[in-house]
């Protein structure tokens, strides 16, 4: 006979019972699943703006242009790194958030990535050579170019008055012709972390306070768990 353990934890259940309610479950998410496509497939409609400006980014082989980091292919997701003044971190450290993205965005991501004509590049204010030490001692190899003598982070409205901001910009070439299709931040970012969607299948979630979790599981502040993967 099987007994209920830690108030915190799920009600324990019968085996029949358990499979009923995950089959009810798997029919919400197959719902979210075809609102996503449904998502997706008006994204694809979306229509363009070209970039007009020429930019030239600083890299580690010199100086690099905007189509230069689509690398002969057509489609670019280009990230915008926090690391510059008045970012967490700075100036020998980028913003936690955005290198738990990028912790997400492996070698292999960019390989599957490349067979669909896609290319992936990391673009940040700070100085070119703060990039490159930065990158090092994360253990990350990929392209990173600092815009930090460009107004491109400010035309793409990531540095403002107010301060910096991240985001992922979908860019789309047509010969030497640029421009820009779509843009997310914030929350918009999470499919690109699969760390968040992996702790939303747990039975803790994020164990952040935002949630809608039973009374018991652990919750704290948003944000405030995340770390730079050599500071935990």
């Amino acid at each position: 006979m099987s007994t209920q353990p830690n108030p915190a934890l799920p009600p324990v259940v019968s085996a029949e019972d358990w499979k009923t309610q995950l089959e009810a479950l798997l029919v919400r998410e197959k719902e979210l699943t075809r609102a996503h496509d449904a998502l997706a497939a008006a994204r694809r409609r979306m229509p363009m703006v070209k970039i007009e400006k020429s930019y030239t980014f600083a890299g580690p082989n010199g100086p690099v242009s905007l189509l230069e980091l689509f690398q002969g292919r057509t489609q670019l997701l280009l990230y915008h790194f926090m690391f510059a003044p008045g970012v967490n971190g700075w100036p020998n450290a980028g913003c936690p958030g955005c290198s738990m993205y990028i912790d997400n965005l492996g070698q292999f991501t960019r390989t599957h990535l490349a067979q669909r004509d896609v290319s992936f590049a990391v673009v940040s204010r700070a100085p070119l050579e703060k990039l490159l030490a930065y990158q090092k001692r994360m253990g990350w190899d990929q392209v990173w170019v600092s815009s930090a003598a460009n107004s491109f982070n400010q035309d793409f409205g990531v540095s403002t008055e107010d301060g910096e901001d991240h985001g992922l910009s979908v860019l789309v070439r047509d010969g030497d012709n640029v421009y820009r299709t779509y843009f997310t931040t914030a929350r918009g970012l999470e499919p690109a972390g699969t760390i968040w969607r992996l702790l939303d299948l747990t039975p803790f979630g994020r164990q952040e306070n935002w949630e809608d979790s039973p009374q018991g599981r652990p919750q704290g502040e948003p944000y405030q768990w995340w770390r730079r993967h050599d500071e935990y």
